[in-house]
This record gives structure tokens, sequence and C-alpha cells, in this order.
């Protein structure tokens, strides 16, 4: 007995969602759904989150379905693919914010013993010294990670350069730091 994914023809469906027929994209949609929201809810562990994520899964299959390459993988796959990697992107973002409630905005000054603005204030110059020393690339790549909390791949898109110069900058660029701060 044949399988369900065996009988849909996921290659003609992408096609015709490439050429614009969106009952092909609900015929996807119809068949792969489901699954598709399974294996979100699997990664997301929030239904609410998982539903968003096949919504923006099917956003992404329909607007790149031309992009679609049968020499590097199965259609099906391909779909299985975009869907995971939005998940995993969602956690990845979600574990980045960080919520402040009214006792972490209000801070009390430290006790005694503690740093004062001077210490501080010191210490902060002296990490922009550090980052003064680097050269630009790869401290415009410690400034998107770590105040803008951009993803190495965001990095390299945004400063147009390969993601394994981009994670070799901030390895360096970290290295430098610490051996600087010390």
């Amino acid at each position: 007995m044949n399988s369900p994914a065996a009988t849909f023809d996921f290659d003609h469906c992408l096609t015709a969602c490439a050429q614009g027929d969106r009952r092909a994209l609900q015929a996807l949609y119809d068949h792969e759904g489901a699954r598709l929201l399974g294996v979100a809810r699997r990664i997301a562990r929030d239904d609410a989150t998982a539903q968003d994520i096949v919504h923006d899964a099917f956003i992404r299959i329909w607007t790149r379905a031309s992009s679609f390459d049968p020499a590097r993988g199965s259609a099906r796959g391909w779909v299985y693919c975009i869907t995971r990697h939005l998940a995993l992107n969602a956690i990845r973002d979600t574990r980045r914010e960080t919520v402040l409630d009214e006792a972490d905005i209000d801070i009390a000054p430290p006790a005694s013993g503690g740093l004062d603005d001077v210490e501080l204030w010191s210490g902060s110059a002296k990490i922009y010294r550090c980052l003064e020393q680097l050269q630009a690339a790869p401290r415009r790549c410690i400034l998107h990670a770590y105040v803008d909390g951009c993803s190495h791949a965001e990095i390299a898109v945004l400063l147009g350069a390969p993601l394994g110069t981009v994670k070799a900058w901030i390895k360096r660029s970290l290295k430098a730091l610490r051996e600087c701060l010390e």
C-alpha cells in the first residue's frame, strides 16, 4: 500500500506554485499542513507559535517555490526544511528576548563595596578602547552580534560577507577583546 506522501506529486505542486497557481498551494496545505504543524509544535512547544510558523512557511513556500532545485533534494524535504528552519529561528529569537518587570527596572544602588559610577565608567571606557583596536568589519560583527542580537547569518547578509568569514572575525575578535581586557 502506498503512503499518502508517495501518491502526492510535490515536485509538480511546487512548479505550479512557482507559476502562481494558488490551487497548488492549497493542495499542498491540505496534504501537508497538519504534519508541518506537528513538526513546528514539537520544536516550538507552543500551539500559537507553531501556527504562526506554518503560516510563515507557506508564505515562504509560495514566494520561493521557483528557487526549489530538485537536484539538491526532494520537494517534500524542501517544504519540511523551510518549516523546521523557521521553527528553530523562532525558538532562537524568543531566547534572545529579555522581559523586564518593574523590579528589574528599579535597580537599587549597590551596597558598600560594590562598583561605583566611576568604576563602571572606567570599565566601559576600556571596552571602547579595545573595540577601537579591532578592524572595522570585525568590530561591526561584534556590535551586530552582541548589541543588536543578530545571528551570524544575519550579520553575513548585513555586511555582504561569507558566513565563514563572519564566524572567523567574531571568534578572533572575541579573543582579541579578552586579551585586551585582561
